[in-house]
């Protein structure tokens, strides 16, 4: 038999897989967390033999993926970027806590666009790609799940 595995850059792409497997009443994929995209080398040599594998990666790593992989879906640029699309910036901004507004009135982020202070906010505290990724698919509408989400999850 043959086994099917995802293989992910990072904790926030497990979360959101998980998570979008749950809402499509799937049974949760098998994920291996790489721990950054050039852990697929390491990796590789250790994978069972005979296993399905399918990658996920951002945009900037696709190359790499592809060296290792037949089958890769990419998020351009990252994972982060396809949810903040799916659900609209203005969506996104609702379901982050207030401290938001806190990085917003910085001087060096007050006048960025709104789609850079949300990145920004999504990587400048521990654990925030993490807790969101799991927020935003658990709110996202279903007929806007990302492609690369979508086709990872179809795939295995």
């Amino acid at each position: 038999m043959t086994c099917r595995l995802i293989l992910v850059e990072g904790e926030s792409d497990r979360v959101a897989l998980e998570t979008l497997a749950g809402r499509l009443g799937e049974p949760p994929p098998t994920i291996v967390v790489l721990g950054g995209a050039h852990a697929i080398a390491t990796y590789m040599p250790l994978a069972p033999r005979g296993a399905g594998l399918v990658g996920l990666c951002d945009k900037n790593e696709e190359p790499l993926f592809r060296r290792y992989l037949k089958h890769v879906e990419v998020c351009d640029p990252d994972l982060e970027g396809e949810l903040i699309q799916a659900l609209g910036y203005e969506r996104v901004e609702a379901l982050y806590d207030p401290s938001f507004a806190t990085l917003k009135k910085q001087p060096e982020y007050r006048d960025k666009p709104l789609e850079a202070q949300l990145r920004r906010y999504l990587s400048g505290r521990s654990g925030n790609k993490i807790r969101y990724a799991r927020t935003f698919v658990e709110v996202l509408d279903l007929s806007r799940i990302p492609g690369p989400l979508e086709r990872v999850l179809r795939r295995r």
